[in-house]
């Protein structure tokens, strides 16, 4: 079973056979995790917030068509979920945050390269965190988790080039923020 594309697997969970959900959540749970705790959410929301995603699934199986990725389905509910979260708590602002794994290690022997990489990371973080929501959550399906544009226009319901200019837009907007943190 294991060995089951995600499509073929929300196909059978559309069908009504649910157990093929429990699979499908073991292959993403990490993932929207990630997804969620970079959006600025701490460990205990993100997790909630993944469950949320699933039950939605469960909710919302009659809706899937199985045209395009898996993941574009999943993240475009995932990104409802976020938004509904925060609507729903009228958080003003969230705080990026950046796991030990995702800055990496610093390395004994290179003290100076990790104290500039570290104070980078910093200025980062607190770049990312002036971005608008939208700008931020496209920065981290593309460039934390990989997304194609083809994935992130059918997320967003546009084309494949307006994801990709709307990409390189937030790039540019995080590279200026960046620039005026670093030079104050």
């Amino acid at each position: 079973m294991d060995h089951l594309s995600d499509n073929a697997l929300m196909s059978e969970v559309k069908s009504g056979d649910l157990d093929k959900l429990g699979l499908l959540y073991e292959r993403h749970k990490k993932t929207l995790f990630g997804f969620f705790y970079n959006l600025g959410n701490n460990p205990s929301v993100s997790e909630d917030l993944v469950q949320n995603v699933f039950m939605r699934m469960l909710k919302y199986r009659g809706s899937y068509t199985g045209k395009g990725m898996f993941g574009a389905w999943m993240f475009r509910m995932a990104r409802n979920v976020n938004y509904d979260h925060h609507k729903k708590t009228a958080k003003e602002k969230i705080s990026w945050q950046v796991s030990s794994e995702e800055l990496g290690e610093a390395s004994d022997d290179g003290f100076n390269e990790s104290m500039e990489r570290e104070g980078n990371s910093i200025l980062l973080k607190r770049a990312l965190a002036k971005l608008s929501d939208e700008k931020r959550e496209l920065l981290i399906l593309s460039k934390y988790k990989g997304l194609k544009f083809g994935e992130l226009a059918e997320i967003l319901g546009c084309t494949e080039g307006a994801a990709k200019v709307r990409v390189h837009r937030a790039l540019k907007e995080l590279r200026t923020i960046f620039l005026e943190l670093e030079t104050s």
